[in-house]
């Protein structure tokens, strides 16, 4: 991640105030959303960190509280399942309520006894309803993705479901392009299409030839071996860095920051470029904006997986935001537990229980919409 230049990189008008051509605008435009782009990234990049101590320092521990709250209430009710004084459709609301409970516990998968708890009040058997779940959930993903994914693919760990996810479908992309590109080599090519992919093919050197004349420039003007003063070749050997990391990533952008910190170019120089330069120019910015575009979506979908977090149908996550969502979680969170640990203490009494289950049963439709767990 390259950070911001003091001297930001555009084609400024003359001083008579001439207008921009439309190459010229639609530089600084693209120039402009690459920034705000590298922006969010950066934006991302303080973010995270940020979030994962929090979150490790004060979710995660309330997380385990409320768990190991659910379990005790769902051993408490399971007891009190078993005694006298409850009605038919008390005992199967409660049941209910026992699965609703034990259902997301982890300690569920390896603990027998609250197997031996689901499997009695479910009437079903938690491994085989597990394993349902998984092949269901990895059929509703193959559809949602595209792609068909392995037998063994981890769906436990929303990380490795990630990462496994995203190498599957760089293999099936590139099986698909292997067989496309076969097709076309056993056809005969028409005469538009062998011009087209010769247009193609010349977009590509004109996109190349453009980032090495600007590597070439730069190599000239940093070669470390010119520079007799000490601390100016320390300076230009970070500058030659930056610029091969640049020209290994086709950067253009970068290049030109580094020329402008160089003062090999400014505004007007900028404003001087022919329109099929700027055309070049043009064509490799809106290439670097689209690079751009893909690893902020991958940031965020690798943040909604890492956190388990519910991604959002209609709105983008935003870094600024996700602190101040956390915390709202967190009093969330809070306030379960609060709730949770006055249940325990209550439900120890059969009374309570049949007192929360009728007052459960007047509220329509979902009967444990409003519980903390």
């Amino acid at each position: 991640m390259f950070a911001s230049q003091t001297k930001a990189v555009s084609i400024a008008t003359n001083t008579l105030g001439t207008t921009l051509s439309k190459g010229q605008k639609a530089f600084n435009k693209l120039i402009k959303q690459i920034e705000q782009k590298r922006q969010r990234l950066a934006a991302w990049e303080a973010a995270i960190p940020r979030y994962q101590k929090k979150y490790t320092e004060e979710m995660l521990p309330l997380m385990q509280t409320v768990e190991d709250l659910q379990e005790r209430i769902a051993r408490q009710l399971n007891d009190t399942h078993g005694q006298k004084g409850l009605t038919r459709t008390e005992r199967r609301m409660l049941s209910d309520l026992i699965v609703n409970l034990v259902a997301g516990l982890p300690t569920l998968r390896e603990d027998a006894e609250l197997k031996a708890i689901y499997n009695k009040h479910s009437h079903s058997d938690f491994d085989t309803d597990q394993a349902r779940d998984k092949q269901l959930a990895k059929e509703m993903l193959e559809e949602m993705m595209g792609i068909e994914l392995d037998d063994d693919i981890d769906l436990d760990s929303p990380e490795n479901f990630m990462r496994q996810a995203h190498e599957k479908l760089e293999q099936q992309q590139a099986q698909a392009e292997a067989e496309r590109e076969a097709r076309e080599a056993r056809r005969k090519k028409s005469a538009k299409q062998i011009a087209r992919e010769a247009a193609q093919e010349a977009a590509k050197k004109d996109i190349s030839d453009t980032i090495r004349e600007v590597y070439r420039k730069l190599v000239s003007a940093l070669h470390p071996d010119r520079e007799p003063d000490p601390a100016e070749r320390a300076r230009k050997n970070v500058l030659m860095q930056k610029t091969n990391r640049a020209y290994e990533s086709r950067n253009l952008l970068q290049l030109l920051e580094l020329q402008l910190e160089l003062e090999h170019i400014d505004p007007a120089a900028l404003a001087q470029l022919s329109e099929d330069k700027l055309k070049r120019y043009n064509a490799i910015l809106r290439e670097q904006g689209e690079e751009l575009d893909t690893e902020l979506l991958c940031v965020e979908q690798q943040f909604i997986a890492r956190f388990q977090l519910q991604p959002a149908l209609f709105e983008r996550l935003r870094p600024e935001s996700i602190l101040r969502e956390l915390d709202v979680e967190l009093i969330a969170k809070r306030h379960a537990a609060r709730d949770m640990k006055n249940d325990l203490h209550s439900f120890a009494d059969i009374k309570a229980v049949k007192s929360f289950l009728k007052m459960m049963r007047q509220e329509a439709p979902g009967p444990f919409d409003d519980m903390p767990f």
